[in-house]
């Protein structure tokens, strides 16, 4: 049975203290045990948060991180870094990070050997923007972002991979794709995978959506058959929408 997962994506949000009450607001309301809760905040909070979590069902995991074990790369952080404060988990190739940044799936692929050779589990990001959707190019795109940054790994790799699914154009835009429109992606990725890897692998790597999920929404994206949970933004920085999101897989 596939692992089903509310991660929430805090972004560029949340000092110390908020981190803090944010956090202790979801240790009082989150009881969801069959489903794994992340949360990833800002880099700076990452230690405290992880303190403030031990020994409750909700994962620290992180937002991003450098490709190096070490070296002159100015602000950045490596996985070593991470896994020193209790995160063992990596947010990779989120749109933001691809858009703002120019991260390539060349530069994501260099990402994930690293955190898979530091046993970091990683969650994969990729999409497609609202003109390939337009066009009819949103297939062979998510295609070509897994196909380049993960179809070098092996078999045994994915047993560290957790997929996330965004149409970019319904983040942070108010818009969702409707779950059937979810549901066709996330089967045909799952398909894509199971060609190249095997039955067994595309079967079990967990596929979550990631585009503008919110309490009234999620039980009917979240009950598609390919739907294993949710990357989530904006809902995620409120305890309440949160915690009703993880309550509706």
């Amino acid at each position: 049975m596939r692992r089903k997962i509310v991660a929430g994506n805090w972004k560029m949000n949340n000092d110390l203290s908020e981190t803090e009450a944010l956090l202790n607001d979801l240790i009082a309301q989150v009881s969801n045990t069959h489903v794994s809760v992340m949360v990833a905040p800002a880099y700076v909070n990452l230690f405290q948060a992880f303190t403030v979590l031990k020994g409750h069902d909700i994962e620290v995991v992180a937002q991003n991180m450098h490709q190096e074990a070490n070296g002159a790369y100015t602000g950045e952080i490596s996985a070593q870094m991470l896994k020193s404060v209790g995160v063992k988990t990596v947010i990779l190739g989120h749109s933001e990070r691809r858009a703002y940044f120019g991260e390539t799936d060349e530069l994501l692929a260099k990402k994930v050997n690293t955190a898979l050779a530091n046993d970091m589990e990683i969650v994969f990001c990729f999409g497609e923007e609202l003109e390939d959707r337009k066009a009819g190019n949103h297939f062979s795109l998510v295609k070509s972002q897994l196909s380049n940054a993960l179809f070098h790994l092996n078999t045994e790799d994915w047993k560290g991979i957790v997929l996330a699914y965004e149409p970019v154009w319904a983040i942070g835009t108010g818009e969702t794709a409707s779950p059937e429109q979810a549901q066709e992606m996330h089967a045909f990725i799952r398909k894509t995978v199971s060609e190249k890897f095997g039955s067994e692998v595309g079967n079990e790597v967990s596929i979550l959506y990631g585009g503008s999920v919110k309490p009234a929404n999620a039980a009917e994206i979240f009950a598609k058959e390919d739907v294993d949970g949710g990357l989530i933004g904006g809902a995620a920085l409120k305890a309440a929408d949160f915690v009703a999101i993880i309550n509706a897989l």
